[in-house]
């Protein structure tokens, strides 16, 4: 793919100096990009590698001044660094842009699949799926019976998707995510031993929701584990039976919710942070990393941090209080020792 100055600097609405001729055919960092390349610069930190790059175009704020001359050209935009983020989802459309089925694969007679689908190779599409238009199912991808996939989703290689399980539109799931295991119910026996509980519920994943690799979403004991609109999940997290996570919530690497919990819209939770089961956190309720929750969170819009939690200020209080447990405690013997000359 190779694309001219002027046909970039018309599809971001921006104004080229320089050639505006010169041809770029791959995306690079401004320190190492090479001849052919496009980049950005919206970190004034990174201004000196303007003046030395070998990018044959730069992207640049519209209000930007050069402080010595520069060799590429560039385009001016209203903010570089939105701009160039639409250029890699762009980018990214185009080089994820596969349609057709491979073979081998195999495709349930009973399922339904809508058009401009791609399914690859060694991919299992179980009975009575139904596959939206324009997604994609990457090679070793399994989905369930009865499965539900809306529109425009994207299932990388490996994603296994049990039974039952709901899935809307515009959905990305990385590789080797477990959708709909099942959630960890066994009950306690007089002999000590323990029964399986079986899990006859499903996981319901609304519009918008990307989720990172290696996480397990596990089914519900009964009803749904529920994964709002526009949730941001990362890698390697685990998200018991019967959560709910709010919409526009993000959650970072590690974090475990253990069952029934129940996180409000619009929450950020650090990685390594874990949350027992069976309470409710308000409304933009922000967790540091590696924090352990308790307890339900009824104030909107609070941070909290610590193992267990308190607020977040109270934390940092502490923390300089435990660093200063060193010196403290050499005035104390300090003073002992006066006490014991003295007597």
């Amino acid at each position: 793919m190779q694309f001219t100055a002027q046909q970039i600097g018309n599809l971001l609405n921006g104004s080229v100096d320089g050639n505006p001729d010169v041809t770029v055919n791959q995306l690079g960092k401004i320190e190492d990009a090479g001849e052919g390349s496009l980049s950005f610069l919206a970190n004034p930190k990174y201004e000196s590698f303007l003046y030395e790059t070998k990018a044959s175009v730069v992207i640049i704020n519209e209000s930007f001044i050069p402080s010595a001359p520069v060799s590429t050209t560039l385009i001016r935009v209203k903010d570089a660094y939105s701009a160039f983020s639409i250029l890699l989802e762009k980018y990214n459309t185009l080089r994820l842009n596969k349609v057709g089925i491979e073979q081998p694969s195999f495709i349930h007679p009973s399922a339904t699949i809508g058009k401009d689908v791609y399914i690859g190779a060694f991919a299992y599409i179980g009975a009575n799926v139904v596959v939206g238009d324009n997604c994609k199912i990457y090679p070793q991808t399994y989905l369930g019976d009865n499965v539900k996939l809306g529109n425009d989703c994207t299932l990388f290689s490996g994603v296994k998707v049990y039974e039952d399980c709901q899935i809307a539109n515009r959905v990305i799931i990385h590789s080797s995510t477990v959708i709909g295991s099942d959630g960890f119910g066994f009950a306690p026996q007089a002999d000590g031993s323990y029964t399986k509980v079986s899990q006859i519920g499903n996981v319901v994943i609304e519009d918008d929701v990307e989720i990172g690799s290696n996480t397990s979403i596990d089914r519900a004991t009964m009803g749904s584990t529920i994964i709002r609109k526009g949730v941001k999940l990362d890698n390697l997290i685990q998200l018991a039976h019967n959560v709910e996570i709010g919409k526009n919530t993000v959650i970072a690497s590690q974090t475990g919710i253990s069952g029934s919990a129940k996180v409000g819209e619009q929450s950020v939770i650090g990685g390594q942070v874990g949350i027992v089961g069976h309470i409710s956190l308000a409304k933009g309720t922000q967790i540091q990393a590696k924090s352990g929750i308790n307890r339900s969170i009824e104030e909107e819009g609070k941070k909290w941090a610590g193992a267990p939690f308190t607020s977040y200020t109270n934390h940092m209080r502490a923390q300089v209080v435990l660093n200063r447990l060193p010196e403290l405690e050499r005035k104390i013997e300090a003073l002992e020792r006066k006490l014991k000359e003295k007597n």
